[in-house]
């Protein structure tokens, strides 16, 4: 994709700086002219999207920290005085707050747009690993953040989801105590928590640039999956897509405004608004939404395997659904990228759509009731089926639609190509 510069400096003072950091050089080539396929449609605008929710994230976040307490005496009080006290503080706590359910409700459609979409296959597979990479990075960030408010959820969360790094043979137990800074959740582990959200949104960033940088390099997919053959296939970045993409952000911030300013803590659970107590065990412990298909596969293993028992067993299962993100380049070996042109894959593929939303329901079900652990474990069946046994069989079997020889030909149709 990358093609010969046609910047010119405009005057002395850009001749001059262009000469020492080219930097206009830079943003003239890859966020303006940079050649980009012309058939893009809106589930494309959502890497848009992300980048301006993690700046909000960011800016938000920075603005919490001035007025936040992380001491266990302090933290929940410190979060109602930001909300009841501090200038603007109901609407910025709410902005954060609100911002994380926007960021993984765009990033989860992100996610599964690459996948129907075959964005992953050669020659785009380091572009994905950091895609997941980000997910990972952003999800340790977001459970981290849900700590800080100090409630009921968030102490019994934090205890939770740390005892699970115990099952871990030999280290498990040097790991549970570092992260906790003892052998139970207190005041050092909400001070680790609290340094560790702050940090990891800034190296999410540097990780974002990565993968942005490795979108640069073979240029975008799309939505038939057919690689550019010539500029015909292309229009420049801006201001096609600078305007498409602030459309798509703007419809994304209206019913993000409405949460933040009429229903902001509509997606919270309410022992969270309760102060943290050690000596009281709330019936049903839910993490927040996002997180809640892994909390599935986590809990659906409570059965023992040979000498893995249940314990390890969830922790297997939940590493092993973030590893099949890592490696469906290499389990999908597919010549057809698109969905689009692949009739059983869509099938599959609304199904897994399917299954994915009943992981997420099922995380905020009471597992003791017997439905509702055979349905848990048929979801988490069905997850790693599809990556494991279904994704492989029908590279090898499914006979895909005749592909368009180009993107003009697909936009134009085959008497203007």
């Amino acid at each position: 994709m990358s093609e010969h510069s046609t910047y010119v400096p405009g005057s002395a003072v850009e001749k001059w700086l262009d000469d020492r950091l080219p930097i206009i050089r830079f943003s003239k080539e890859h966020l303006m002219d940079f050649p980009t396929p012309k058939n893009l449609n809106y589930w494309w605008t959502f890497g848009a999207i992300l980048v301006m929710c993690l700046g909000i994230q960011i800016v938000t976040g920075i603005i919490l920290a001035m007025h936040y307490t992380p001491n266990i005496a302090m933290a929940f009080d410190s979060v109602e005085h930001i909300r009841r006290d501090v200038n603007g503080g109901r609407v910025i706590q709410a902005v954060h707050a609100v911002g994380a359910s926007a960021f993984f409700a765009a990033l989860y459609i992100h996610i599964f747009r690459g996948l129907f979409f075959g964005s992953y296959k050669a020659p785009r597979e380091i572009l994905w690993i950091l895609g997941v990479v980000i997910f990972i990075l952003v999800m340790a960030t977001a459970f981290m953040g849900y700590v800080l408010p100090w409630g009921q959820m968030s102490f019994w969360g934090a205890t939770v989801i740390t005892n699970i790094f115990s099952a871990i043979p030999l280290v498990g137990n040097s790991i549970m105590e570092l992260l906790r800074g003892g052998f139970a959740v207190g005041n050092p582990t909400l001070n680790r928590f609290f340094s560790l959200h702050y940090l990891l949104p800034f190296i999410v960033a540097a990780v974002v640039a990565l993968h942005i940088w490795a979108l640069h390099v073979p240029g975008n997919n799309n939505p038939i999956g057919v690689e550019v053959k010539d500029s015909r296939d292309t229009l420049p970045f801006h201001p096609y897509y600078t305007m498409k993409d602030a459309l798509g952000m703007v419809v994304f911030l209206i019913p993000f405004a409405w949460f933040v300013f009429f229903a902001p803590d509509i997606l919270g659970h309410p022992d969270n608004y309760i102060q943290a107590n050690s000596q009281v065990t709330p019936t049903h412990i839910v993490p927040e939404w996002y997180l809640l298909p892994f909390y599935t596969i986590l809990r659906a293993i409570d059965f023992n395997v040979l000498f893995i028992d249940s314990k390890l067993g969830g922790v297997i299962a939940m590493g092993g659904s973030m590893l099949c993100l890592l490696v469906v380049p290499w389990l999908d070996t597919a010549r057809v990228r698109s969905g689009s042109f692949r009739p059983l894959f869509k099938w599959f593929y609304a199904l897994f759509v399917l299954n994915f939303i009943g992981l997420t329901y099922m995380g905020a079900q009471d597992p003791s009731v017997p439905l509702n652990n055979i349905l848990g474990k048929v979801f988490v069946a069905y997850y790693f089926i599809y990556f494991l046994v279904i994704l492989p069989v029908l590279s090898r079997i499914e006979t895909p639609k005749p592909l368009p020889t180009s993107i003009s030909e697909s936009v134009l149709g085959k008497a203007h190509a």
